[in-house]
């Protein structure tokens, strides 16, 4: 008799255990459960990027930007590169100066060392000085963007 009543009793127990681990979190996804909201921390985001914003960065940051991040973000930063639309991922597009003025460069060097939902992160596999040259280019994005909704007259202006 005992042995029946602890044989229900563990097996009570270890189905608790699986419902337990079968519920998904708050905010899970497709790919796996993945926090509620998405945390840089402080002293990440307070970082100030060491590299200027020369010609030589962003032709460094270009280059990563096209092995790395072209194939989703789009090779103009648009949120429309091919694996995106392959896979209807709903991409920011980087070209709108309002998508990244509240966004830190060190937020920035943040999500691209670490990656951030289903975006890899860079990691060590490239250097920090790289990720800031990227930083750099995915920044210039934003201005090109905002070159070209200034009006007819403000362009003839300068």
């Amino acid at each position: 008799m005992w042995k029946i009543l602890i044989t229900l009793s563990l097996l009570s127990l270890l189905a608790l255990a699986v419902a337990q681990e079968a519920k998904p979190t708050q905010g899970a996804s497709k790919t796996g459960p993945t926090p509620a909201y998405y945390a840089i921390p402080q002293q990440a985001a307070r970082k100030e990027n060491p590299v200027s914003t020369t010609p030589e960065s962003l032709a460094r940051g270009k280059k990563q930007y096209g092995y790395d991040c072209a194939m989703c973000h789009g090779k103009q930063g648009n949120g429309k590169g091919d694996v995106a639309v392959d896979m209807k991922l709903g991409m920011h597009d980087e070209t709108n100066p309002a998508t990244l003025k509240d966004r830190s460069d060190g937020e920035l060097f943040y999500i691209i060392k670490k990656g951030k939902d289903q975006m890899p992160p860079e990691g060590d596999r490239v250097k920090d000085e790289t990720i800031w040259d990227m930083v750099n280019y995915v920044r210039s994005f934003a201005n090109k963007g905002a070159a070209a909704e200034k009006p007819a007259e403000e362009k003839a202006a300068n």
